[in-house]
């Protein structure tokens, strides 16, 4: 017979992670970005610069549509800019503007700080 998982620490981590993730939206919401904005600038930095919509897409886990929606939303609001790629004039690459840029900056060093908080009760979690 196998071993009954352990169920507690599953509902354990799984509430620490919703934590997360409500306290992440607030923090967006205090600097004046929706969840997905907030997303959509890690997105964008996290890889480097001036990735596609597709590639953004696939980050979000979004559909291309849904993507391009999101883009013009935040380009509308002054968060980020595209650009047709010089090699390939089909793709629009993505880029932060300054504004978007600063208030990601802001984000993402309360995370680092709120991941560190955090750290300890998760790797507990996990050696059990």
């Amino acid at each position: 017979m196998t071993e009954e998982p352990d169920y507690a620490r599953l509902a354990e981590f799984r509430k620490a992670l919703r934590g997360f993730l409500r306290w992440s939206e607030q923090a967006a919401k205090s600097v004046g970005l929706t969840t997905m904005q907030h997303q959509l600038l890690l997105a964008i930095r996290g890889r480097g610069g001036a990735p596609t919509i597709g590639e953004i897409a696939e980050d979000l886990m979004l559909r291309h549509h849904s993507t391009g929606e999101l883009i013009h939303r935040a380009e509308a609001a002054g968060l980020v800019a595209r650009t047709q790629d010089a090699g390939d004039r089909r793709q629009m690459r993505v880029t932060a503007t300054g504004a978007g840029n600063r208030l990601l900056h802001r984000l993402s060093e309360q995370h680092l700080n709120e991941i560190q908080r955090l750290a300890p009760m998760v790797e507990a979690l996990a050696s059990e």
